[in-house]
């Protein structure tokens, strides 16, 4: 059985204001032409298709026309994320093709799509959308009860109904798809926080018995066992992603034995660089005209003309920022920022204006209140 692993294509996302719809639909492109040369028997998608939960027209045409060209070829299973809506993503679902199989639905988790194999039982994928901690943990309870409000606890009980029901299929292969934060990954910068309690992660040991766990949400590529794998976003979404290389998992799953994998290079639009030096330095040197650049310009003062300077020499330049020596050091205020914790900065202020910092108790009370903006933000 051959699989494609993606995720995290945050279609309609921008990049420092950059439209994006063109170099994601050339990955679209390229993965189509992938099934095709590879004789993929289904496409995996684990969540984040869609970089907000109302997308825009463009980015449900894209969708719509992938899905489409895909079907003509194979198989394509996709749970949601964070990002996506649940409900709107899983509209229709059980009106669709049995060539997309959206799995949306927490309440069937266990009623996974069966792939059959040419001479074997074939393989079960399971899908577990996004499971918000605070939804799932009544959702995926026991009746009368309610799960303990974590990522591990609902994945826990979600991954034992996905274990129940493969106990009955003697033989089968089992894939799951998930859209979690599990311990062993590598976060960049790009990825919206899904803490609850104050925690974001869970153990790769709920996925035990699984021969392949196909995850979204972080979206560096990375190996988290050997079973276990981020297949990472297809384009970069940040600066910390300028280093990756972004890909997708062609996952090749025999009858019996251990999964084998290959990545497959996706489509890179511009290269991403940081740059740093005088700006007589940057000016002189050479290269980097088609990338997108972040310009950091080290002299003392601030020269004059700096983002017309820049932009003349750097015509993708996305950022362009003045950080003279001497701010090293001054101390500075804290900036809320794509790498920095919005409760560490709120801390800060606090400690700031009221000479102390918050108590324990008043740091409980700011990340409730934190949690429920972005529970609101998810559920929008």
């Amino acid at each position: 059985m051959r699989l494609l692993h993606t995720s995290d294509w945050h279609l309609g996302r921008t990049l420092h204001g950059v439209d994006l719809t063109a170099h994601q639909a050339a990955f679209c492109d390229h993965l189509v032409e992938v099934v095709a040369e590879q004789r993929v028997d289904a496409v995996l998608i684990a969540g984040d298709v869609y970089d907000r939960a109302i997308p825009p027209v463009e980015s449900v045409e894209l969708l719509s026309g992938t899905l489409r060209r895909l079907a003509e070829l194979t198989t394509v299973v996709l749970t949601p994320g964070n990002h996506d809506s649940a409900v709107r993503l899983g509209f229709g679902a059980d009106l669709l093709s049995d060539r997309v199989r959206i799995l949306a639905d927490q309440r069937r988790i266990d009623r996974p799509v069966l792939l059959p194999g040419a001479d074997d039982p074939g393989v079960a994928v399971y899908g577990l959308p996004y499971l918000d901690p605070d939804v799932a943990r009544h959702t995926l309870a026991p009746e009368g009860e309610v799960l303990p409000r974590s990522h591990a606890a609902v994945l826990g009980a979600a991954m034992d109904r996905v274990r129940a029901d493969l106990a009955r299929r003697d033989g089968v292969r089992s894939v799951v798809l998930a859209h979690a934060f599990v311990v062993g990954g590598e976060a960049s910068e790009s990825e919206r926080d899904i803490r609850v309690g104050g925690v974001d992660h869970a153990p790769s040991a709920v996925f035990d018995g699984i021969d392949y766990v196909a995850l979204g949400h972080l979206h560096g590529p990375q190996r988290i066992t050997d079973t276990i794998r981020y297949s990472g976003s297809p384009l970069a979404y940040s600066f910390s992603e300028a280093r990756h290389t972004k890909s997708s998992v062609l996952v090749e799953l025999p009858a019996t034995g251990a999964a084998r994998v290959e990545l497959i290079p996706a489509p890179v639009p511009r290269r991403m660089t940081d740059l740093t030096g005088t700006l007589d330095e940057l000016l002189a040197g050479t290269g980097h005209q088609d990338d997108w650049v972040r310009v950091t310009v080290t002299d003392p003062r601030r020269p004059e003309d700096l983002y017309r300077r820049v932009k003349a020499r750097f015509p993708h330049a996305l950022v362009i920022q003045h950080q003279p020596p001497a701010t090293a050091q001054v101390p500075r205020g804290a900036e809320v920022g794509p790498g920095r914790d919005p409760l560490e900065v709120v801390a800060d202020f606090i400690a700031h204006v009221g000479g102390a910092a918050p108590t324990e108790e008043e740091s409980a009370v700011l990340r409730r209140a934190y949690e429920q903006v972005m529970a609101a933000e998810r559920s929008a």
